[in-house]
């Protein structure tokens, strides 16, 4: 499908003598309109919104084993850990700082939920940032398959009551507090097309939105399917992640990396070097509106969710929507410079527009806690 730039019809235009035209006269007109006098109209594609079917990724498995009561309590009791509280809350506390440090956005949105699904989201976000740059960070390329193993080796110690390093010890707690499915996947380093991308952001980020459902929980009044609110769940970690790649193109660009799916760069007339030399043209700012259109379709995705998860969680994942939103809108303020500009929507743009969703905020406030 291809996206023409043409004039819209309007089904009443006046003439001079103050009647309208025809419907035949006024087709006619659009035609004539239209119609390029020795100049060519550039056709940029629309881009494909379809990831990965949520079958091929086993979606399901995982809601099965996640919808579960916790199982490792009850199939072993003596696996579960006893930590010491101060050396607990020392745990949690790095994977604090940890998050408030590299995820600032994402850590917003976690204090507005209860103190315990705050330790467990920032548990889970550092092992996924800490595996994400073993497999995917500047060093990736010089991972061994036995470094690999012994990574996944060590995942399993966690479930096994037996963390190696302080950053885990939190992980091992809320594994024991929650039914959780964590995997260790490498990951490409280029992608060729959307679907590869998908997948990078599945593994990046859309698997940290399905660990969050039996973190966050789902309300116990929802009339809607699991598998609606895991779907929900697993297309704003998407969304949350082509947000995030579009947010530091430039910064990736830098370290030589480009997270864009290579065939759609080639469909608007770019290619990776393109990226690399950091210039802004009207190609770049016409792909980067398609990117941008595609983000917001799986955060439109995930609001369906969010009404369903359990009240006191529904308000932070709503503003995790609405903080990366923001991004992009930033990213349009700069007219789609992200190459040599940061979108930033921190300290005071953040908080000048909280401000301006002040009335909107409160609407959605009143229907997601609505009947507390």
């Amino acid at each position: 499908m291809y996206s023409i730039y043409s004039v819209a019809v309007k089904p009443c235009i006046r003439v001079s003598n103050g009647k309208c035209p025809s419907r035949k006269s006024i087709i006619a007109r659009a035609e004539v309109t239209v119609a390029p006098q020795h100049r060519t109209t550039r056709i940029f594609p629309l881009l494909s919104k379809d990831g990965i079917p949520l079958a091929d990724l086993h979606v399901q498995e995982i809601i099965e084993r996640q919808s579960q009561n916790n199982i490792l309590a009850r199939e072993d009791p003596c696996k579960k850990p006893r930590f010491h509280p101060t050396f607990l809350e020392e745990s949690y506390e790095k994977c604090r700082n940890i998050c408030a440090e590299y995820a600032k956005t994402f850590y917003l949105g976690t204090l507005l939920t209860t103190e315990e699904r705050q330790k467990a989201i920032w548990a889970i976000y550092v092992w996924c940032r800490r595996t994400d740059e073993l497999v995917d960070g500047t060093n990736a390329g010089y991972l061994s398959s036995a470094a690999l193993d012994r990574w996944k080796e060590r995942l399993q110690e966690i479930f096994d009551g037996r963390p190696y390093d302080i950053l885990d010890a939190a992980l091992t707690d809320t594994v024991f507090k929650f039914p959780l499915d964590i995997k260790v996947v490498r990951m490409k380093s280029c992608y060729e097309n959307f679907q590869e991308l998908y997948l990078y952001c599945y593994y990046v980020a859309g698997t940290v939105g399905l660990m969050s459902v039996p973190v966050m929980g789902i309300a116990p009044e929802s009339l809607v399917s699991a598998q609606s609110i895991y779907n929900a769940a697993l297309y704003l970690g998407i969304g949350n992640q082509l947000t995030n790649i579009l947010r530091d193109v430039g910064e990736d660009a830098l370290r030589g990396r480009v997270y864009l799916p290579r065939d759609e760069l080639g469909q608007f007339g770019l290619c990776d070097k393109d990226v690399l030399s950091m210039k802004v043209t009207d190609r770049w700012r016409e792909f980067m509106k398609e990117q941008i259109t595609r983000a917001r379709f799986y955060f439109n995705l995930a609001e369906e969710g969010a009404s369903q998860l359990d009240k006191a969680s529904r308000w932070p994942v709503w503003s995790s929507l609405l903080l990366y939103r923001m991004i992009l809108d930033a990213i349009e303020d700069n007219d789609y410079d992200n190459l040599t500009k940061r979108a930033y929507v921190g300290g005071a743009r953040n908080f000048s527009c909280c401000l301006w969703h002040i009335p909107d905020l409160y609407r959605v406030a009143r229907f997601f806690y609505k009947g507390q």
